[in-house]
């Protein structure tokens, strides 16, 4: 890992907007930095959800007084000004390009990378081409501008370099630093859930935001089907707009009792560690931190085979079963099967073992503190 100059300052810069992975995953990153003796400082837009509370001590937080990256590019850039520091993490799409706008504006030397968690294509495949066109348009004028640009998955940099132009070699795929030192300390508490405490069959479990992306919906229906041919229940962990939607899904499906949606919780490895099934149904991903903390546990896990990261982690379906978006029959005969003959503990968390803080961290900080353009592979 690179070792700090004296005075070393690093900057993230986020918006937190919810208890998503992606404020998870950054938090992650910023206590892996603090560890390796930077001072950080984390420029934040929105300060919403848990994961702002749960900020790493030591950070330094920098509020810039809007809520809207590109209004903060003003701000963001006097920030720049004022502070210097060495380098600039930013994540999303958003925040990136705002960040490569307050650089030039503020006229310093100060090293942006860009962290990519998602395929943008997947994301605004539904947009009319007009509005792909807006949204591509300022991607391929600014991306090439940063130092470097970090990928989630091999899909997500396939993507970035396809929709944004840059040069792939500027492109670097880092895994998530999904597991923590200690993070699975909890896991052997059970969860204080009659479905867990009592059990009288088993449990599948599904973990996110409550959101297209995570095609619920087509999880409802596969177990639905699921349901028919054995007893089982459903547990969704995650809030989001989609909730009362997705429990009008199960009262049509028959299903409302056999399914509970608890919302946000703290241990998600304790649930985990507990149920006997994690299903991934979602429409396109980046690199599903849920699925790689599942591995790490040694949980069963069915996926569907998603943009782009659970082919990438579960060793194209050799690991565990991949089937096709929105396909809730297919999704429903892997659970079945799955349950029926679940696969070897060790070797399913032998899948996660790239995706821990220290690998990740170190890699960042390479890039981070890298001298000159980025050109390597």
């Amino acid at each position: 890992m690179s070792q700090p100059a004296q005075g070393s300052r690093l900057a993230v810069f986020l918006s937190y907007s919810g208890d998503g992975g992606v404020e998870r995953m950054m938090n992650n990153l910023v206590r892996g930095f603090l560890d390796a003796g930077y001072e950080v400082d984390v420029v934040v837009l929105k300060t919403q959800g848990g994961h702002y509370q749960a900020l790493p001590a030591g950070a330094n937080v920098v509020k810039l007084g809007t809520k809207h990256a590109w209004l903060a590019v003003p701000a963001l850039a006097d920030y720049l000004r004022r502070v210097r520091p060495a380098a600039l993490l930013a994540a999303k799409d958003r925040a990136g390009r705002a960040a490569l706008r307050a650089r030039r504006r503020a006229g310093v030397s100060t090293r942006i990378v860009l962290r990519i968690g998602n395929t943008l294509s997947a994301s605004l495949a539904a947009r009319s081409a007009l509005r792909r066109w807006l949204r591509y348009r300022p991607i391929r004028r600014l991306y090439p501008l940063a130092d470097a640009i970090v990928a989630v998955s091999r899909g997500v940099a396939d993507d970035v370099v396809a929709t944004a132009g840059v040069d792939p070699k500027r492109v670097h795929v880092i895994a998530n630093p999904v597991i923590m030192p200690g993070r699975a300390d909890g896991a052997d508490t059970c969860p204080d859930h009659p479905w867990l405490r009592n059990r009288d069959r088993p449990v599948i479990l599904a973990v996110g935001r409550l959101t297209r992306q995570k095609d619920f919906p087509t999880l409802l229906r596969a177990f639905a089907r699921v349901l028919a041919e054995r007893p089982v229940r459903l547990v969704i962990l995650g809030d989001g707009e989609d909730r009362a939607a997705l429990l009008r899904l199960a009262a049509e499906l028959w299903i409302a009792d056999a399914i509970d949606l608890p919302g946000f919780v703290d241990n998600v490895y304790a649930w985990m560690a507990h149920a006997d099934l994690f299903v991934l149904s979602s429409a396109w991903e980046g690199s599903p931190n849920a699925l790689t903390e599942a591995l790490h546990l040694g949980a069963s896990v069915v996926s569907t085979d998603c943009r782009s990261g659970p082919r990438e982690i579960l060793d194209g379906g050799r690991v565990a079963p991949l089937v096709p978006v929105g396909d809730d029959a297919a999704l429903a005969r892997a659970i079945l099967a799955t349950l029926h003959t679940p696969p070897d503990a060790g070797t399913l968390r032998a899948a996660a073992a790239e995706y821990t803080l220290e690998r990740s961290a170190a890699r960042y900080l390479e890039l981070l503190t890298a001298t000159g353009r980025d050109e390597s592979c």
